[in-house]
Parts: structure tokens; C-alpha cells; sequence
């Protein structure tokens, strides 16, 4: 307990010299703690449909269950497969950092409502996908057989789509995570037969541009 304690401490202290206060107290499943968010970005004045993303940990996995409300759609190309370019239609995202700084290098988590996930670490040193400065992806690319999972129910009768992620925490050098800092953002796409290839942007942190790719944004997540 004592070592909690001070570890929770020295990360708290960094946060308030990094100018982050705590957005989100993560815990150990079962329990769970949830980003929501029901707007546009960058313009917030503009709805979008609700979204929940549901956090927890293990020792050894970072889980989410994102949920897509007042859903229409369900729109995806029924061609994808893992780490395809599922972006282009209706997914929720996670953009996930393990420690306080705006970070440089993050994982990039999306799944479809085809069940079909996209996996990779970003590289984007400008931290805002500043135009003319690099910007890349690593995938990730056998999610399962690193023991990556994934659920996604959709729920017609009830405009709804649901899916459960487990990440393992291996992949942040992560396991055992309480009392560590993280920096998160999370997103929804909306389109459909009539608006694609124009999306809708949904987003819990607002990036203040037409990007999720701005790190300063992100939440900040202690884990407890």
C-alpha cells in the first residue's frame, strides 16, 4: 500500500508540473470508469451521437467497451480485414500513451461494426501532424496472436453497437499498472450511404482542428 501511495504521489506531482490535471481515475476490473462525449470537433457547438467508452485494467490487459448510441448506419466495407483502412467509415477509437507528456509516439486502437480492429503505433514528433513534418504508423500486425481481443454486438432494435477490447499492457511495457499515468483520447466516426465519403467527427477531448492526431489534447488517466 505504501508503495501505491507514493508512486500515485510522484505521478500526481508530475502532472501538476506538466500543467495536466486528472481527467479520469482508472480502476481494476470489474469496476470501470467512462469517457463520454456527444460532440463534433473542433466545432463543439455541433451534436453528435452519443458515445461511452468503458475503462478498466488487469495486472497484464488495458480493457475498453466502447458504445456507439443513437447508431443509423452500421457502415462498413464488408472487404476490410485487421488493420485495413477502416477509418474511412464508422469506427470508435482509442489513442492510447503510457505516461504525462503530450506524447510523440502513441498506439492507435479502432474497431469497426464488423468486429474488424486497426492497430498500430503512430509516430507524429510534431505532435499536431504539422504539415511537412513526418508523420507514420507501425502496425501491429498479428493483434490476436499477441493476444488482442475483441466482441462487437450490434443491437438494431436499439440503434446501438458495442464492442469489447482487451490490450495487452505488454505492449506499453505496462503490466501492473497501479498508480501509473496515461494520456488518452477517444473518437467515433459517423457516415453512411448517403454522406460518405464525408464523415461526421466525434471526439471526448476537443483536438481544436479536424484531426485526432493532437496529443496535447489528451486526457489524463491515473490508474488506482
Amino acid at each position: 500500500m505504501r508503495s501505491f501511495l507514493v508512486s500515485a504521489a510522484l505521478c500526481v506531482a508530475a502532472i501538476s508540473s506538466n500543467a495536466h490535471g486528472i481527467d479520469l481515475y482508472v480502476p481494476a476490473c470489474p469496476s470501470v470508469t467512462s469517457a463520454k462525449f456527444a460532440s463534433e470537433i473542433p466545432d463543439a457547438s455541433l451534436p453528435c451521437p452519443p458515445t461511452q467508452v468503458d475503462i478498466c485494467y488487469t495486472s497484464t490487459t488495458l480493457n475498453f467497451v466502447f458504445t456507439a448510441y443513437n447508431e443509423t448506419n452500421y457502415y462498413f466495407d464488408p472487404n476490410q480485414g485487421t488493420n485495413g483502412d477502416i477509418w474511412a467509415y464508422e469506427v470508435m477509437e482509442a489513442f492510447v500513451y503510457k505516461g504525462y507528456n503530450d506524447p510523440q509516439t502513441y498506439f492507435e486502437y479502432e474497431v469497426n461494426p464488423n468486429n474488424v480492429t486497426y492497430n498500430s503505433f503512430v509516430y507524429n514528433p510534431s505532435r499536431v501532424r504539422k504539415a511537412g513534418t513526418p508523420f507514420d504508423h507501425a502496425f501491429v500486425s498479428d493483434p490476436f496472436g499477441d493476444g488482442f481481443k475483441v466482441n462487437t454486438v450490434l443491437d438494431k432494435s436499439k440503434n446501438t453497437w458495442a464492442s469489447s477490447s482487451t490490450i495487452p499492457l505488454a505492449l506499453f511495457n505496462g503490466e501492473n499498472p497501479r498508480g501509473s499515468i496515461w494520456r488518452m483520447n477517444f473518437f467515433r466516426t459517423v457516415t453512411g450511404p448517403s454522406t460518405y465519403p464525408n464523415q461526421q467527427l466525434c471526439g471526448w477531448k476537443n483536438t481544436g482542428a479536424a484531426s485526432f492526431h493532437i496529443t496535447p489534447a489528451f486526457g489524463t488517466l491515473l490508474f488506482v
